[in-house]
C-alpha cells in the first residue's frame, strides 16, 4: 500500500475552522529530540474507508523547516515499521507535544454546537438560520437550514445532527458578523448571497411548535 504525507496547510485550507494547525510559537520551539505528529495518508482509500493514520515522529535532525525523524508508532494498516526513518516538512506537522496558547481561539469552532439539517450536509450550503434560546450546555441556539426541506422533512427528528459550528462555517464564515446575536433571531440569505435578519419572523407560531 503506497503512502504519502499530508500537507497540513492544505487540508487546512478545506476545512479552517476544523482542521487544527500548530502556532508558529510551538513550530519555533522544535529541536532534535522533540515527538511532532504527522498524517500518514494512503494513496488509494480503502474499501472499509481506511484512508490515514496520524503517528508520532521523534526528531533526529532538522535543516530550518525540513525535518528527519524516526518513527515512534507502530502503524496499524500502513507498510512501515516503527523506528523507520522519515524525511518531512513542517508543512506536514499537525501537531506537536508542546502547549499552544493558540489551540484557545479553536475551542469556540469544536465546543459550540448547532443543529443542522441533513439537507445542508448533502446540498453543502445553507440559506436559513434561527436562534432559540440554549437548551443546554455548549448549545449555541442556532438551528441551520438549507432552506429548500419540505414540512414533512422537518418533522422527523432524525433529519437533523448537532455538530460543532467550526462545520458550517466551513461552508461559510460571513456569518461570524452575527452569530453573538442574542436569542429570539432569524436570518436568511437574500438574491445576493448576503444573509439579512427577518425583523417580523413569526416566532409565536415556531415557538408553538
Amino acid at each position: 500500500m503506497a503512502w504519502y504525507l499530508e500537507n497540513v496547510y492544505e487540508r487546512n485550507k478545506e476545512s479552517p475552522y476544523t482542521f487544527y494547525l500548530p502556532s508558529s510559537h510551538v513550530l519555533e520551539k522544535l529541536k532534535a529530540g522533540d515527538l511532532v505528529k504527522l498524517i500518514f495518508a494512503a494513496e488509494e482509500v480503502a474499501e472499509d474507508g481506511f484512508h490515514a493514520e496520524r503517528m508520532w515522529v521523534e526528531i533526529i535532525q532538522m535543516n530550518g523547516e525540513t525535518f528527519i525523524g524516526k518513527l515512534e508508532n507502530q502503524p496499524c494498516r500502513l507498510p512501515l515499521e516503527a523506528g523507520t526513518e522519515i524525511s518531512f516538512g513542517v508543512e506536514n506537522i499537525c501537531d506537536t507535544e508542546y502547549e499552544d496558547p493558540a489551540a484557545s481561539d479553536w475551542d469556540i469552532y469544536f465546543d459550540t454546537k448547532v443543529i443542522v439539517s441533513r439537507d445542508v450536509l448533502e446540498k453543502g450550503e445553507f440559506n436559513f438560520m434561527l436562534r432559540d434560546d440554549p437548551a443546554e450546555e455548549m448549545d449555541s441556539g442556532w438551528s441551520i437550514l438549507s432552506g429548500y426541506e419540505e414540512d414533512e422533512f422537518l418533522s422527523d427528528p432524525e433529519n437533523f445532527q448537532v455538530l460543532a459550528i467550526g462545520v458550517i462555517l466551513n461552508i461559510d464564515d460571513s456569518i461570524l458578523a452575527f452569530i453573538e446575536e442574542p436569542p429570539l433571531c432569524a436570518y436568511e440569505r437574500d438574491d445576493r448571497g448576503d444573509f439579512y435578519q427577518i425583523e417580523d419572523y413569526d416566532w409565536d407560531s415556531y415557538l408553538s411548535k
